[in-house]
């Protein structure tokens, strides 16, 4: 573990639900914390950005869509003490603003990219991922 410091603080990042005909697009992350785990397109919330417009850039520079935030789903707290990190990350749902084709648009973050039923996930799942999924099957 590393050592403890008064520098060390929470970081904010952000994710987003997005949901096409019955199914949840997921990518998987090709960096630590959660390498290779399936998770929500989202990531770090820039200084001065307001979460909202930081899930929007996010999936866009990812996925390549374009969306616009719905409402909040819930709010993860992810704790990787081995990396000395600890994320709170706010996820929220989001709807497509038209019928672009999502792709990876950032290969050196992201491994793949897909749209999966709830009932046939790819494993594993990210922590936001499986909390989401949890917030997502109590709201429907």
């Amino acid at each position: 573990m590393p050592p403890s410091s008064d520098l060390q603080h929470p970081r904010l990042g952000c994710g987003a639900v997005i949901q096409r005909d019955g199914a949840i697009l997921l990518v998987q992350r090709g960096r630590q914390p959660e390498q290779g785990h399936w998770g929500l397109p989202g990531g770090k919330v820039d200084w001065m950005e307001t979460v909202e417009d930081a899930v929007v850039r996010e999936v866009q520079e990812e996925t390549g869509l374009r969306v616009a935030v719905t409402r909040l789903l819930c709010v993860v707290d992810h704790f990787e003490p081995t990396l000395g990190q600890h994320w709170v990350a706010p996820v929220y749902l989001v709807r497509a603003l038209d019928a672009t084709v999502a792709s990876v648009k950032e290969p050196e973050a992201l491994l793949g990219l897909g749209w999966f039923m709830t009932d046939a996930l790819p494993a594993p799942l990210t922590l936001s991922a499986r909390k989401a999924l949890e917030h997502l099957s109590i709201a429907n």
